[in-house]
């Protein structure tokens, strides 16, 4: 197996554990722990099914881990044909990284609270942890910038060097840019409809970049010999 291809699937596993640890997470955890307007529900919960609060907060984790893994797995997979790209997902993938590093700690934060009372400012416990989750979905929110930013040059990577089919490229590229202006417009629902829309394009898009990872790799690159062969053609049409 060629070495090329052995990163890209290994890069395949980082971006899968990324799409599960996140959903599992942020989607099916969260959802069960967290009352939106109601921060003494909220407590509860934590306080109700701690052990589930701990799994949140470790899949958080997971995140940054898979998501550095994916960014640096992503590095080695581009820098030879496209610096930039490379570089661009790299540095976009490691500060979501970040972002989702900091909601890992509000969380475990809030949690904290949950377990000693004694903790929060005043003793307002359910202040407190509201706080923690909002801040929470803050750095979220900030994350998807950096995750459409990275899905831009991870896009522009299969147009211009065309290892990886166009159309992913452009499904990539396209709903990146979604991503980004879904998270700008924030609260303005009116005008994020469309910019929502254009993040289904890059669910799609990297459901498929995982499978294409793990199931073909990557592209070679056109051989040497076809390029020579043409060469000589050329040269002796020109001697003739």
């Amino acid at each position: 197996m060629r070495p090329l291809v052995t990163t890209a699937r290994l890069t395949g596993v980082a971006y899968l554990a990324l799409a599960v640890t996140g959903m599992a997470g942020y989607l099916v955890i969260r959802s069960a722990l967290h009352v939106p307007g109601d921060p003494s529900a909220t407590l509860d919960r934590l306080t109700e099914q701690p052990a589930l609060a701990q799994l949140g907060v470790v899949m958080e984790l997971l995140v940054v881990v898979s998501q550095a893994l994916a960014a640096l797995g992503f590095f080695a997979l581009f820098r030879r044909d496209h610096p930039t790209a490379g570089f661009g997902v790299a540095v976009f993938g490691m500060a979501n990284a970040v972002a989702i590093m900091a909601s890992a700690a509000f969380l475990g934060t809030a949690l904290a609270v949950a377990s000693d009372p004694a903790l929060a400012p005043a003793g307002d416990a359910a202040a407190t942890v509201g706080l923690m989750y909002a801040l929470s979905d803050a750095s979220w929110s900030v994350g998807a910038v950096f995750f459409g930013l990275w899905l831009i040059p991870m896009g522009w990577f299969a147009i211009a060097t065309r290892r990886m089919p166009v159309v992913l490229g452009w499904f990539l590229g396209v709903g990146g840019v979604g991503y980004v202006v879904s998270a700008l417009l924030g609260p303005v629902r009116e005008a994020a409809v469309v910019a929502d829309a254009l993040g289904y394009l890059a669910t799609v898009g990297e459901f498929w970049m995982i499978g294409y990872l793990l199931i073909v790799g990557i592209r070679r690159v056109a051989a040497p010999a076809v390029a020579s062969a043409s060469a000589s053609v050329a040269e002796s049409a020109v001697a003739r």
